[in-house]
């Protein structure tokens, strides 16, 4: 008898089916549900209701308990005869049915819930016809999100009615909206956006995640900043020595500087030794799309000073990409190895091959990757003495200057 069907069975099969989204989608795809039939498992044959009535018996009446009755909602049974030469004719339910969407609603507790999607789906759908088959994809996720529909389709009138603004998220001008509440919800701004707005004002091949989201609708994006001194002595600009501008204004610069050097640590950055005609660039991993349009800076020499380690190489490698020229500034075997007792565990090293690399950078990666050096060794770069860096630039021909 455990695995014959229970009213608690029934109710799970109904339950299934409005996590599907199923329930609340009939109405708007036009699916016949109702009346709908559910086929029950119980005693196979007559042999079984022989050598067990008195427990078909009783299944019999855990199931009719169940049922709906006379002015209640729920499920009806379905019965087949069967004939036993000693019991005689018995009837016994081979299917539950949900004859109305009431009766499948009532049946797990979903009244409200689909009274509240139909008023939401009617005011969605009235404002934007256009959304009605997403709608009968996503009843859930409407639910999900029932407080929130004012002010979305507040959002998506904006949007719609400014197509590409060319403004910031923060200046979208709906009632009771702020840029908080965009945030959490881009993933649905998205799907939405995607359907109500024309071809044209969506940049299709943008992210659709959150770091997309602006650049996908048109909208300004918060810019990359680049912090750099110059090191050149007493020279300054602007009588600044340590400014952070925006990627784009950096771009526009023209400054007397044939050497630039990257590094990814602030202190590194902040104490870096005077180089004649140098600056140095407060580095950020893997993005270099700001520099990148600084096209003055083809004109100088690019030192790249890094952790010694795969992730390292792996950013020169990138940086290579966009700027050929490109050194590598203490990264190699002689600093790691007279630096051994100060070395570290990389987290999760990269193993992928990386073609800019040149001879000895290459050998000293191959030999960081495949752990022949030792297990993921990694020699962070402001662990590097002072005296070393300033051996370093002098070597490369820059010239100290006085503080």
């Amino acid at each position: 008898m455990s695995d014959w069907s229970t009213p608690a069975d029934i109710k799970s099969r109904v339950v299934r089916e409005w996590e599907r989204g199923r329930l609340l989608a009939a109405p708007l795809t036009g699916e016949a549900l109702y009346p709908w039939r559910l086929p029950l498992k119980g005693p196979a044959s007559a042999e079984t209701l022989g050598t067990r009535f008195d427990a078909v018996r009783r299944w019999i009446k855990t199931l009719a308990e169940g049922a709906k009755a006379e002015g209640r909602s729920g499920y009806r049974l379905e019965f087949r005869e069967i004939n036993h030469r000693q019991l005689g004719r018995n009837s016994i339910p081979v299917a539950a049915w949900l004859d109305t969407e009431d009766d499948a609603l009532a049946l797990i507790g979903k009244r409200r819930d689909a009274a509240r999607f139909r008023e939401l789906a009617d005011m969605i759908s009235h404002a934007f016809p256009q959304v009605h088959d997403w709608l009968a994809r996503r009843s859930l996720r409407v639910l999900e999100h029932a407080d929130d529909w004012p002010a979305l389709l507040g959002i998506l009138r904006w949007i719609a009615g400014h197509p590409r603004p060319n403004v910031y998220v923060r200046q979208i001008d709906v009632p009771g909206v702020h840029s908080k509440f965009i945030e959490r919800h881009h993933a649905l701004l998205t799907e939405l956006l995607d359907i109500v707005l024309p071809p044209e004002a969506i940049d299709a091949g943008a992210a659709r995640g959150a770091a997309g989201f602006e650049r996908r609708y048109g909208f300004r994006s918060k810019p990359v900043l680049i912090r750099f001194r110059l090191l050149g002595g007493q020279q300054t600009l602007l009588c600044l020595s340590d400014i952070t501008v925006p990627g784009d204004e950096f771009a526009r610069l023209s400054l007397p500087v044939k050497r630039i050097f990257i590094t990814e640590n602030e202190i590194n950055f902040l104490s870096f030794p005077p180089a004649a005609d140098g600056l140095v660039i407060f580095g950020s991993g893997y993005g270099f799309e700001a520099l990148a349009g600084a096209s003055w800076l083809s004109d100088t020499t690019i030192y790249y000073w890094g952790d010694i380690d795969t992730h390292g190489f792996a950013i020169l490698d990138q940086l290579r990409s966009r700027f050929p020229q490109a050194r590598s500034l203490l990264m190699d075997r002689d600093t790691l190895m007279a630096h051994q007792s100060l070395w570290g565990r990389e987290d999760a090293p990269t193993r992928r091959d990386l073609p800019r690399l040149l001879g000895d950078e290459a050998l000293l990666y191959d030999d960081l990757r495949h752990d022949r050096i030792g297990t993921a060794v990694r020699l962070e770069q402001e662990r590097i003495s002072f005296g070393w860096i300033q051996t370093a630039l002098a070597a490369i021909g820059n010239s100290r200057c006085d503080d």
